[in-house]
């Protein structure tokens, strides 16, 4: 008798994505896969569409063509609250923290689409996770440093209950030590089955912890494979990782 071998279930599949602002296609033809419980990262220089892809994915910005399937559900035309609603939770570029509300109001704002019981529960989580947003919590979000306004943006965007966790550039601007931080509490939520999507310009440490990646080149994908085997490749190393 043979064992059957299962294909890993894919969570998220994008086939030809096209995305443009005015006549300047960003996208020009995006397909990608990724399945359940994996880290993928997407790597590429400053204006190769990195951002772009995961607006588009979460639905802020308009896709042209091509289609977006997630969670067996094809979601290519849903507005982008009803896909938050599904589980797509974006940690945005830049942080993006509403700098006059409390920190504790941010978090609250990640859950905006759920009406359930255990939202209580959740802050605690987040608070467990990142111990200085709790003892910060009745501070303006604004009086929060660089490094703890990212650890409050992540927070923020796993109240939402993601089944697909998409990470903007989580390590931009902050120092060595703080870039440690963020990518170990990545690795805590992969550890934790956790579905993440890394767009990073810190290829080193997105390849580091990344199960699969794709390289991003002006809007095409030029190359993809294990985030060991593209940390060795020698195109990859030249461009992203100096060496």
């Amino acid at each position: 008798m043979t064992a059957s071998i299962h294909a890993p279930e894919a969570l998220l599949r994008v086939r030809d994505m096209v995305s443009a602002y005015g006549r300047i296609k960003a996208l020009k033809g995006i397909a990608l896969e990724i399945n359940r419980g994996e880290t993928v990262a997407l790597i590429g220089a400053n204006g190769a569409g990195k951002t772009t892809f995961l607006r588009t994915l979460s639905g802020v910005q308009p896709m042209a063509a091509g289609t977006v399937a997630f969670d067996g559900e094809d979601i290519s035309r849903l507005r982008a609250d009803q896909r938050v609603a599904r589980g797509i939770c974006q940690c945005p570029e830049g942080r993006m923290v509403f700098g006059p509300l409390s920190i504790e109001d941010n978090i609250r704002l990640g859950a905006y689409t759920r009406k359930d019981a255990e939202i209580g529960d959740d802050i605690e989580k987040v608070y467990a996770m990142f111990p200085i947003l709790k003892q910060k919590r009745h501070l303006p979000a604004g009086s929060l440093s660089g490094g703890q306004q990212q650890m409050l943006a992540m927070g923020r965007a796993l109240m939402g209950r993601p089944k697909l966790l998409l990470l903007d550039e989580p390590s931009m601007g902050l120092a060595p030590l703080l870039v440690e931080e963020i990518f170990n509490v990545i690795r805590t939520l992969k550890s934790q089955g956790m579905t993440i999507l890394l767009v990073e310009q810190n290829a080193f440490g997105a390849l580091g912890v990344a199960d699969r990646a794709y390289v991003l080149e002006t809007g095409h994908v030029t190359l993809s494979g294990s985030g060991a085997e593209l940390a060795e490749n020698p195109d990859v190393r030249a461009a992203y990782l100096g060496m």
